[in-house]
């Protein structure tokens, strides 16, 4: 079986398109885009950016998903018709827009280890992530290291 000349080019301009393409698609990932461990490696955590443009965080894995043979749940959030809902799959990070090149501003971080929510930045450092949960101003808060998932 042979190839013209023409059937040649045209697979090639397909295969350079195709490159194109993907290539495009990686530039546009943001750099927290990804799988993170938390602080204690308990959890895995998918950082999406939605289409509203700003970052979202939820749990995809936890080390522990079972309590008393059941699949956790978010028992100690403060409103209680949200208590019998998954841990697996809790939206935890929320609403983050990019300040910087490594900043990322204005979201919430959600607690269900006691069910609550405080505002949070995030500052990206290569292979970690400084989270910094805190209530009014940033300088009463706390700080946990994440760390990407290999």
């Amino acid at each position: 079986m042979s190839v013209s000349k023409s059937q040649f080019i045209r697979l090639v301009f397909v295969m350079l398109a195709m490159v194109f393409v993907s290539s495009i698609a990686r530039a546009q990932t943001d750099k927290i885009e990804g799988l993170w461990y938390n602080d204690i490696k308990s959890a895995k955590i998918q950082i999406t950016r939605y289409t509203d443009g700003k970052f979202y965080g939820k749990v995809v894995w936890l080390k522990e998903p079972l309590k008393n043979g059941k699949p956790k749940v978010d028992e100690l959030n403060t409103d209680p018709k949200l208590r019998s809902r998954p841990r697996l799959g809790l939206l935890v990070l929320a609403g983050f827009v990019k300040d910087s090149d490594e900043k990322y501003t204005d979201g919430t971080i959600y607690d269900p280890n006691n069910g609550k929510t405080y505002d949070c930045h995030i500052t990206y450092k290569g292979k970690t992530l400084a989270i910094r949960g805190y209530v009014g101003i940033s300088l009463f808060g706390r700080t946990t290291t994440w760390s990407r998932v290999e």
